[in-house]
């Protein structure tokens, strides 16, 4: 992974999970824990069974939600000079081949965005709002696959030029 990220050259920005999507699970987290603590006071009072089984509950909730968390934080995309990686995905910008936006409309909140980065070995990473800046990202990565596509089609243009000229 070390000699990957040195191909790519030094590194431009850094982008983590979301603060939007890192609010929500906090809270989700924290709401789960005191729920849990309650209806642990409630099975001491009480003495019922349903209180234990609803802790217990709350509990599990809050150990994937605590699991999320950790696994979320490590899902860094990283933007180089020379190309970007995201989880287990590295690539140079001329590997790319193709980036595909799919924009979902939602009632209550922004429109979700989806986008797939595909490479020319048919590689391809999945990219969604849970990236802070995503929209950004995804236009950094589109500008370089169009500068890539441009500078392919203008060397086979500058020699017929030349032969031409």
């Amino acid at each position: 992974m070390l000699e990957t990220t040195q191909n790519l050259g030094k590194i431009e920005s850094v982008h983590g999970i979301a603060p939007a999507y890192m609010q929500r699970a906090a809270v989700i987290a924290i709401v789960s824990f005191i729920f849990f603590l309650a209806m642990l006071v409630g099975f001491y009072i009480r003495q019922n069974i349903g209180y234990f089984l609803l802790s217990t509950a709350f509990l599990i909730v809050y150990i994937f939600m605590m699991f999320g968390l950790v696994t979320q934080r490590r899902n860094v995309l990283k933007i180089y000079e020379d190309g970007f990686s995201y989880k287990n995905f590295f690539s140079r910008w001329d590997e790319l081949d193709s980036i595909e936006l799919r924009v979902e409309s939602r009632l209550i909140s922004l429109d979700k965005i989806n986008c797939e980065v595909r490479k020319i070995n048919g590689e391809k990473v999945a990219l969604t709002e849970s990236v802070q800046d995503a929209d950004k990202i995804i236009e950094r990565i589109a500008e370089e696959i169009d500068k890539r596509s441009e500078g392919t089609v203008s060397e086979d243009d500058e020699d017929d030029y030349e032969e031409t000229g």
